[in-house]
């Protein structure tokens, strides 16, 4: 019978994100259809607000490692409180948030416990009395399931496979686990962050709406030329009074070098499908985009797509958008930032 334990990292302000109260769905879920145990992790910088909101969760034991210098992610601090509390729990089977943070340290959390670990988990289950996992490969083209033999077995699943745990919150008080923090696992050092305005941030995963810009915008127009830079203006405008997320086709990403204009705000970072990311929004609207199969793979667990593109036959015309506007995309948008800016 398997031990699970959910393991996560707080915020600075001592609470949890969405995508660690995921991974503790899932913890939960696995835990009822196997059986056996369910524990919880936590490590930072304070983990009582954490520790209280989930304690109603149903775990038998909690478990921290708390301190000032597990407050900012650093890998030899952040595997040095996750391997202590994988021993102290006795854990088989150990869920984790698919963070950046996580996803740097977990792999050497695995060797130094004698286990193993897959990454990009979108579902854990119970086949046949055994844990089974579901991950995606291939750039989210195939879907497998795997089960493994080996323990202790980490396991990070990815923000979006699964709805967030949610619980009335009660008083707890976690067993902490000390861990010796000498000068050698203090060498690296956080000197602040450095971040972009609000304004000009284009990717927000939490967005309700992924607004994906195609090769379509730097081309010549109807009027036979170029018009990139109020492309960039209207984009810009939309993406701040809708607050959504940006995206781009690999055809936009990729046309600066072809010594072609394109918009200077869109980088690799934003490609949506073809090696890109696969987004989960609930929804998603493109504009000049070819709708090409490998961009719309990228749309994979977007719940509702529509598209804009002034030629009826394009891709997202067949079947593969849930509405088409066939309509001139810089009219339709700069009608929308009107009525935007409106309200």
């Amino acid at each position: 019978m398997d031990n699970i334990l959910f393991l996560a990292h707080a915020e600075a302000d001592g609470t949890l994100n969405k995508t660690a109260l995921e991974a503790l769905s899932s913890a939960v879920e696995l835990k009822q259809a196997l059986g056996g145990t369910l524990d919880v992790a936590l490590y930072g910088a304070q983990i009582q607000p954490a520790a209280n909101a989930i304690a109603a969760c149903g775990a038998t034991r909690f478990f921290a490692v708390c301190g000032e210098s597990f407050a900012d992610a650093r890998f030899a601090t952040d595997a040095a409180a996750s391997e202590a509390l994988v021993r102290a729990s006795g854990a088989t089977i150990v869920i984790a948030p698919g963070s950046s943070r996580n996803a740097r340290v977990m792999a050497a959390v695995a060797h130094r416990v004698g286990g193993c670990v897959d990454t990009h988990v979108t579902d854990v289950t119970a086949a046949s009395g055994a844990p089974t996992v579901t991950r995606w490969f291939y750039r989210q083209r195939i879907e497998g399931s795997l089960t493994r033999t080996q323990r202790p077995w980490i396991l990070l699943l990815d923000p979006g496979s699964r709805p967030a745990w949610k619980g009335e919150p009660a008083s707890i008080t976690p067993q902490m686990i000390a861990v010796p923090i000498g000068d050698s696992l203090r060498r690296t050092s956080v000197k602040g962050f450095v971040t972009p305005p609000a304004d000009q941030q284009t990717i927000r995963p939490d967005a309700d709406l992924l607004f994906v810009a195609g090769a379509g915008w730097t081309k010549k127009q109807k009027d036979g030329q170029t018009h990139v830079p109020e492309a960039e203006t209207i984009i810009v405008d939309f993406l701040r009074n809708s607050k959504a997320s940006l995206g781009g086709s690999k055809s936009l990403v990729d046309i600066s070098g072809e010594n072609q204009s394109t918009l200077h705000f869109m980088t690799h970072l934003n490609q949506v499908g073809q090696t890109g990311s696969s987004p989960r929004h609930p929804k998603g609207l493109a504009a000049c985009c070819h709708g090409e199969e490998p961009h719309t793979v990228g749309w994979r667990f977007i719940g509702e797509r529509r598209a804009i593109n002034l030629d009826p036959n394009c891709g997202w015309a067949r079947g593969k958008a849930d509405v088409l506007y066939v309509a001139d995309a810089f009219e339709v948008m700069a009608k929308v930032n009107a009525l935007l800016g409106a309200k």
